[in-house]
């Protein structure tokens, strides 16, 4: 079997019956970010219940409403462009007690089918140079998005948040794995969790392959399509190896996109923390 092949489904609900996955009716691919062990500040872990990593919310069921609240989740961050959203006609739904925040990673202007073009053809290609290149988009134009979201962490860590994009795999990939750096978990440990989304989106299969065939590039191209939604562990490595050659560190990359100080930046991390029980 190689990693496009569908998985086995007892396989696969095992899996997301244990943590890290937390299940939520009409939402695929959840995660809580917590329990990872920290590195930099040994004796610690990450914050359970703070950080939630989801594909769409646009499907949840009203259990899964009650679910979330219930996680104590009240803030959710939508990574999705305007265009996205539109075109999947897939608008997250208003979840009473929990605020929407819309923050998108890219601009309208960055889905035109020029663009968009572009896009689809590194994705196809699933070579990693080409996701170091997709990943460079999403860290030259996500500051304003994950600032959101990391002042939330700083300004309010006894609060939940989730944040997602459509399949929750690489916008949403890319702002969990600079949070568990940031932490001081380990690269093997983040690697591991980003390819966890393997598993998370396969209930979702039918309906991913179903939105590609209606692009051009994929429709007659069933291997690119799949390409697309490659999650290998070797992507993250190579990619937290990017992070220090092209950015300079999780730390650099936060003071120059998203404008924190030091001083901010260690409260954030410090709120990701907590002594491991």
């Amino acid at each position: 079997m190689n990693d496009l092949d569908p998985l086995d489904p007892a396989y696969v609900a095992d899996v997301l019956s244990k943590p890290p996955f937390v299940t939520i009716p009409g939402v695929i691919n959840v995660r809580d970010l917590g329990s990872y062990p920290s590195t930099t500040h040994p004796g610690h872990v990450t914050k359970p219940g703070l950080l939630f990593r989801s594909a769409e919310l646009s499907g949840i069921t009203e259990q899964g409403k009650h679910i979330l609240r219930n996680l104590g989740v009240t803030d959710v961050y939508d990574l999705r462009s305007d265009t996205e959203i539109r075109k999947y006609d897939s608008a997250s739904p208003t979840v009473e007690g929990v605020t929407l925040h819309h923050v998108p990673v890219f601009q309208t202007a960055d889905y035109s089918p020029e663009m968009m073009a572009k896009r689809y053809q590194l994705y196809a290609s699933g070579k990693t140079e080409a996701f170091m290149e997709l990943y460079s988009q999403i860290m030259d134009h996500g500051g304003h998005a994950f600032g959101a979201i990391i002042r939330q962490i700083r300004d309010h860590p006894s609060q939940g948040c989730l944040f997602h994009c459509t399949a929750g795999k690489d916008r949403t990939g890319i702002f969990a794995a600079l949070m568990l750096k940031l932490a001081g978990v380990e690269d093997e440990l983040i690697a591991q969790d980003y390819a966890l989304t393997r598993v998370g989106r396969e209930p979702a299969r039918e309906m991913i392959m179903a939105r590609l065939s209606k692009e051009p590039l994929f429709a007659s191209n069933n291997e690119a399509a799949l390409n697309m939604f490659t999650c290998r562990h070797e992507t993250m490595t190579a990619f937290l190896k990017h992070i220090e050659e092209a950015y300079n560190g999780v730390y650099s990359y936060i003071k120059r996109y998203i404008g924190l100080s030091d001083e901010d930046i260690e409260k954030v991390r410090n709120n990701l923390l907590i002594p491991n029980a």
